[in-house]
């Protein structure tokens, strides 16, 4: 599947606290424009692909965008974990001929709706019976643990998660889109946040956002005719490390070596590059401390040299690693890691708000800490 399909339109909606339309007609919104974009008619996609926690489905969808006879749609679980998983199985159904226009796409109303913590008669799955009862009821109590626990073993330290934080803050203020545009981020008020679960601040935590985005694909082949400068997916991959819990990762053997490395060790096998070769990364940034797990994961650098990693504007346009360079979950929007997708393609498409000057390649991760995914994407 190396290079088979390409990545040619992408969609957004406008990102926002609050927005008035529903979930479904946010994500026929983002659809339509990416297919705009690409210059494809609606009526041509006979393939989707989206997440388990997607609210409006490929039956609502086809029928309100008109598309025409669908042949292959799919579903993928785990949250953030999933998106670019969503288009692995386009890349997938397109190369083994399922399809020959997929659509991915995310579509969420969290800015605005309510938390899912929130439903406590619900009957708790294995393993948050272990935990929730015991107080840790959220995602950020979840991954403060390990975060604490990857301060207490490497020496990560709060100045490390800023760099984290700042890179995406300033990427957002180059980025009309994002909604942290012109709010500059200090030490000051990073170190003086108010706590959300400590070790995490309120900065170290992604935005709630209310917006929907999306993604065309084709074959390579037909791309070379499409309005827009294809970008080629390279390589895709899944993981799923054995011993692994979720979130509360806690009774592995190894609670800091996360789905990243399994996602990794199968995305490099398939490609004919490696980190040496990334240009710009899109580093699922939930929260901070995933980035330094994930820069280990990815093989960027050595294990427990994440935090060291992200010193002297690593993360910057300019340094070793330039990384959400529209400013993330943390800064842009937070819609389960799909905009990191679309903000890779405009990397090698050169029309970023804070582009890496001759980008050719791209990789993106999905939500470390769950069942995960990434892809490997070039001009």
């Amino acid at each position: 599947m190396k290079d088979a399909t390409a990545i040619v339109g992408i969609g957004q909606t406008p990102f926002a606290k609050r927005l008035d339309e529903s979930e479904k007609s946010l994500a026929c919104r983002a659809i339509l424009g990416a297919l705009e974009d690409a210059g494809i008619a609606p009526f041509e996609v006979d393939g989707f692909a989206s997440y388990t926690m997607e609210e409006t489905d490929e039956v609502e969808v086809a029928k309100a965008i008109g598309a025409g006879d669908v042949t292959f749609f799919s579903k993928v679980g785990y949250g953030g974990g999933g998106s670019c998983a969503t288009l692995a199985h386009l890349v997938a159904a397109i190369a083994t001929g399922q399809a020959t226009v997929g659509v991915a796409w995310r579509s969420r109303k969290r800015g605005s709706g309510t938390r899912p913590w929130g439903r406590t008669a619900a009957q708790l799955p294995t393993p948050a019976q272990w935990t929730r009862p015991f107080g840790l009821l959220r995602p950020a109590d979840e991954i403060g643990m390990l975060a604490r626990r990857y301060m207490h073993e490497y020496g990560a330290t709060r100045d490390h998660l800023f760099n984290v934080a700042l890179a995406c803050r300033n990427r957002a203020n180059q980025n009309p889109a994002a909604m942290m545009y012109e709010r500059p981020l200090t030490r000051e008020m990073y170190m003086t946040a108010r706590w959300i679960s400590e070790p995490l601040c309120l900065f170290d935590n992604c935005l709630e956002t209310d917006g929907a985005l999306a993604c065309v694909l084709v074959s390579a082949d037909r791309a070379r005719d499409c309005r827009r400068r294809p970008v080629y997916v390279h390589a895709a991959a899944q993981g799923l490390p054995a011993q692994h819990h979720g979130m509360v990762n806690y009774w592995n053997d190894d609670p800091l070596r996360g789905p990243a490395w399994t996602a990794a060790r199968q995305l490099w096998k398939q490609a004919d590059l490696g980190p040496a070769d990334v240009d710009v990364a899109q580093i699922y940034d939930a929260f901070t401390v995933l980035v330094p797990l994930s820069l280990e994961g990815y093989g960027f650098c050595g294990r427990g040299e994440g935090a060291a990693f992200t010193e002297g504007g690593a993360l910057e346009i300019g340094g070793r690693l330039p990384l959400n360079t529209a400013g993330g979950g943390l800064s842009e929007a937070y819609v389960h890691g799909f905009n990191l997708i679309t903000e890779g393609v405009r990397q090698l498409r050169g029309t970023s708000t804070a582009q890496v000057p001759d980008a050719s390649t791209c990789l993106v991760t999905a939500g470390e800490c769950v069942p995960t995914s990434a892809l490997l994407l070039r001009s």
